[in-house]
């Protein structure tokens, strides 16, 4: 074989190697596979609230609400007449305390109008309030044997006071029209009023309820607590009472109290007269959705433990 030919074959061979190594070398190289897996994380922000969670078991927060409505009057001689004895009973005292030995000013508007009107809207607060309160102490049965979100039982505490409410409004129509008040088009913000009231009252009782479970003794502090508000609150007597017979130095101190704000501007609504400042208002609108929104969060990273403790 001639000694050209011998060369030519090598030098195809040496460049057959060399295209193969070539190739190989724009080749990926091969890697086994990350077998998946899950990672759990707790949920932060807004969605810890799971409000969607709170809507697919929302015929449970409805039975659970009518339920509390049907059982308060069960077997009751006056049924719900008695829904309207506490605001009558509290606003005939005040008339006679403050608005007669008192002599507290009430505007130009009659004296028992005027606190029942502030006894309305007390009395869901405070209903409303206790209920949340106790929600979880009332019902740990089901808290114990069941699952379902614990956030609906402070929730459907206040259906019973809505209803009460409801039931109190028609009472308090009837006497605007005795005495002839005409609230104007302030009665367009009552539903606003009344849902501040709420959101301050349920916030109070997300806190009290969550604390509740693991500290019985806070049940006996809740009613002083409640008692004690209805006279540092303008309920039966105006914010303008407080302008003309509190010092100056110490108002500032009565109007950090939210429910003073919250409880004339629930008044005004009704009866188209009281004293509103701007400011103050806004404070305690701040107040009511910050209680509310704090509130709930504090539950629901609470609500994990109620089971092992309740």
């Amino acid at each position: 074989m001639p000694e050209s030919t011998v060369q030519s074959d090598s030098a195809i061979a040496t460049e057959i190697v060399s295209d193969v190594e070539n190739a190989a070398s724009k080749q990926p190289i091969a890697h086994a596979e990350p077998k998946p897996h899950l990672v759990i994380e707790p949920v932060k922000g807004f969605r810890s609230l799971r409000l969607g969670e709170i809507w697919e078991f929302r015929d449970l927060l409805f039975t659970l609400g009518m339920r509390d409505v049907k059982l308060v009057y069960k077997q009751t001689l006056l049924g719900v007449a008695w829904v309207v004895m506490q605001p009558l009973i509290g606003a005939g005292i005040f008339t006679f305390v403050f608005g007669m030995l008192a002599d507290m000013p009430a505007g130009e508007l009659p004296y028992f109008a005027f606190s029942f009107a502030g006894m309305v809207g007390w009395t869901l607060f405070s209903a409303t309030l206790n209920g949340a309160s106790m929600v979880m102490v009332t019902n740990s049965h089901l808290v114990s044997k069941i699952y379902f979100p614990r956030l609906i039982l402070p929730l459907s505490s206040a259906f019973q006071p809505i209803v009460n409410f409801g039931v109190s409004l028609l009472l308090m129509l009837a006497i605007l029209l005795m005495y002839q008040i005409n609230p104007g088009l302030s009665i367009l913000l009552l539903p606003v009023s009344m849902a501040l009231l709420l959101m301050l009252a349920l916030g109070i009782g997300f806190w009290c309820s969550s604390i509740m479970v693991r500290y019985r003794d806070l049940r006996f502090v809740i009613p002083v607590a409640v008692q004690f508000l209805l006279y540092a609150s303008p309920v039966g007597y105006s914010l303008a009472a407080i302008n003309e017979k509190v010092p100056v130095q110490y108002q500032t101190a009565y109007m950090l109290n939210p429910l003073a704000s919250l409880t004339e501007f629930f008044r005004w609504t009704l009866l188209g007269q009281g004293t509103i400042s701007p400011l103050w208002l806004g404070y305690s609108v701040l107040i009511a959705l910050i209680t509310f929104m704090a509130g709930a969060f504090a539950f629901r990273r609470s609500e994990r433990g109620f089971a092992d403790v309740i």
